[in-house]
């Protein structure tokens, strides 16, 4: 990582339908929020809060199951206007990287702020992780967070689908990719004659 560079790893949850079929007009709000900010190599802040939905505030029990989340807990929560105003002040401080593991959260934080009339907080370089994961193994398709760090011999931070746990995991990921890069790039082939002792070989085979 470069100094000088602020990198913001963040994970959103979301609000979803009640069942797979996406009912006319729904679409997704964000309603939990979790991000570490990282400069060198140092984790600085890390932040995590529930988000109030604003057009469907009501979760629907296919939500609260699967996040185990409460109604009561997303109602006590930040506002939209709280957390874009938040992120844009991290913007403000230093150029600043966003990395994220797909590319949903920054597709529905766009949206939502469009929708609530808000300037999208970001102005620098997004990172999706997991395509980079994905270009760099050459997989077919897009892995898991957790299965991605899974790969590695390693296990995910806390509790997956709780967003500064999937936050921080997505930084530890990073970590990893950037040292396999680091070694790749590095890395020098060794020559045939550096493996093997090529004048034995040759006595060898004059016996």
């Amino acid at each position: 990582m470069k100094d000088q560079v602020q990198y913001l790893f963040i994970d959103f949850e979301f609000t979803m339908p009640e069942g797979r079929a996406n009912p006319q007009g729904f679409f997704a709000e964000i309603i939990e929020v979790g991000f570490v900010t990282v400069m060198g190599e140092e984790m600085n802040d890390q932040f995590s809060s529930f988000v109030a939905p604003v057009k469907f505030p009501q979760l629907t029990e296919r939500c609260k199951n699967f996040l185990h989340i409460s109604q009561e807990q997303v109602e006590q929560g930040m506002s939209f206007s709280e957390l874009v105003s938040l992120l844009s002040s991290y913007e403000q401080k230093c150029p600043t990287t966003v990395v994220t593991w797909g590319n949903m959260d920054m597709k529905v934080l766009r949206q939502s702020c469009q929708r609530n009339g808000i300037e999208f907080p970001f102005k620098g370089k997004l990172i999706d992780l997991s395509m980079e994961y994905k270009r760099f193994f050459g997989d077919q398709n897009q892995t898991g967070l957790w299965k991605a760090v899974q790969a590695y011999g390693k296990e995910g931070t806390g509790k997956h689908h709780r967003a500064l746990d999937d936050a921080i995991t997505t930084y530890n990921i990073f970590k990893l990719v950037e040292k396999d890069k680091s070694y790749m790039k590095n890395h020098q082939p060794t020559t045939i004659g550096e493996r093997i002792d090529l004048s034995q070989v040759l006595n060898n085979l004059a016996l």
